[in-house]
């Protein structure tokens, strides 16, 4: 073996090292988290249940009998733990792009107003009476996404001067987007009193009353969006070395932030658009993954969608087991109340984790 091959290899087992943990640790949690909930179910139960429903979905057995028990574990908790899983991973690897484009630690999903734009499609749905249910799913996730994808678009013409994309400019797009329709949606709560419940609710993010219509919804765009993001990967590298660096080496710098924009867009408005708005997961996951392999980009990808899917899958269980009584909390404040302490340790640790 060449001295030239120590330093691949060296690499390649920083980031399966880690992932040969985690993978397993993820499957692991999806049987697990489907042990807790309101209703006590005992555990040889679940087990047989998820068992049968998996042979059943390989066609080696008849589904069973749609019996209580097996409603509430197959359709309610592991459909919101599947949910919660894809979730986290989106805001995982949103972050790590948006960390990547603005060159930024401080950077998430919601940097550039994204989420925002969801709340207000969100929100006003609300307000004009319209999240009932049509045809087993809600308009709430799709007024959400075509609220993000909107805010999206008017970032992107707001941070664009003499035709060129910056990443300050787009910073402050993003800053002046994201107050204004924070704005537009404290105008709607004081224009309908009687829903503003059913607003912060949903603005602080929650699993509630989510199901596989919802985890239909998320998956094509989620698989759209990190096609493009895995695409550009490589190009998302070369972005964090400088705009000018990047020319120099033939990226189209204009072109690859807008579809890397595009992509890690898709991913957080259609996991807003499902879940409300869930903080600190695409902050801390990513940063925290960098400091463990380093910053090329498609293993710190996958590594934080793992770590974000995991992330979210136990706050998720904590916010519906936690207060007694079958009460929930938004998962959002789980997140934060984790995620809040666990990031100012690494700030004071660490540094910029990486960025310059």
């Amino acid at each position: 073996m060449s001295s030239s091959d120590i330093p691949e290899k060296k690499k390649h087992n920083k980031f399966w090292n880690p992932a040969l943990l985690v993978i397993p640790l993820l499957l692991a949690s999806l049987v697990l988290a489907c042990l807790f909930g309101p209703l006590p179910i005992p555990v040889h139960d679940v087990l047989h249940i998820l068992w049968m429903q998996a042979l059943s979905l390989l066609g080696l057995s008849a589904p069973a009998a749609d019996t209580t028990w097996q409603v509430v574990v197959v359709d309610i908790r592991l459909s919101r733990i599947v949910l919660s899983c894809l979730v986290g991973a989106c805001m995982g690897v949103a972050g790590t792009v948006f960390q990547g484009i603005l060159r930024n630690p401080l950077a998430d999903p919601f940097t550039l107003g994204v989420s925002s734009g969801a709340a207000f499609g969100a929100t006003l749905v609300i307000y004009l009476g319209l999240s009932q249910t049509f045809f087993g799913l809600s308009l709430l996730p799709v007024a959400g996404l075509v609220g993000s994808l909107g805010a999206l678009a008017v970032v992107i013409a707001l941070g664009r001067i003499n035709g060129e994309l910056r990443r300050e400019t787009l910073i402050l797009a993003g800053i002046v987007v994201a107050t204004f329709l924070a704005a537009l949606i404290s105008l709607l709560k004081a224009m309908d009193e009687e829903a503003v419940s059913a607003m912060v609710f949903w603005i602080m993010g929650s699993f509630q009353g989510r199901g596989w219509s919802h985890v239909g919804l998320l998956i094509p765009y989620m698989i759209l969006g990190f096609g493009l993001i895995y695409r550009y990967s490589r190009e998302l590298d070369i972005l964090c070395l400088g705009d000018l660096q990047a020319r120099h080496l033939g990226v189209d710098v204009g072109r690859v932030r807008i579809m890397l924009l595009l992509g890690a867009s898709l991913m957080t408005g259609a996991a807003v658009a499902v879940s409300g708005i869930i903080g600190f997961v695409g902050l801390v996951v990513p940063h925290f993954v960098r400091m463990l392999q380093g910053s090329e980009h498609r293993p710190l990808l996958i590594m934080s969608g793992l770590g974000g899917g995991l992330l979210l899958l136990w706050s998720d269980v904590l916010a519906r087991t936690i207060l007694p009584d079958g009460v929930e909390l938004p998962v959002g404040v789980i997140t934060a109340l984790l995620g809040g302490p666990f990031f100012c340790l690494l700030l004071k640790g660490k540094g910029h984790g990486g960025f310059k």
